[in-house]
Order: C-alpha cells, then structure tokens, then sequence
C-alpha cells in the first residue's frame, strides 16, 4: 500500500515540478493559503483555550473597587 502511495506521490511531485511555473503558483496558492488559513485558526483557537484556563479567576467587580 505504502509503495502505491509513495509512487504516487512521486508523479504528483514530478508532474508539479515540471509544470509551468504560473500553474505551479495557482496549484500551491489554491492548497497551501487554505491550509495556512485553517492552521492559524487552530492554533487561535487552542492558544486561547490554554490561555483562558492559565489565567488567574477574575472578581465580579466591574468597577474595580477593592
């Protein structure tokens, strides 16, 4: 299975190598900006969990009076 995908793989990597090199930057934009884009807003997301659950409790005093 592994050797299937991994030739595979290879022509994917030649047939992109040996494009144009416009398509080769509409291929590259259309895949790797989305993925870009959903690992940063993961990362966002999973940073502020950590984030929230560090923070030390905050009081109910909203005018901050002691």
């Amino acid at each position: 299975m592994f050797n299937g995908l991994a030739d595979w793989w290879d022509g994917v990597e030649l047939w992109l190598a040996q494009a144009w090199f416009p398509v080769q930057f509409v291929l590259v934009m259309v895949v790797v900006v989305p993925l870009c884009l959903a690992a940063a807003w993961v990362l966002d997301k999973v940073v502020g969990l950590f984030a929230r659950r560090l923070t030390p409790g905050r009081d109910n005093d909203s005018d901050g009076s002691a």
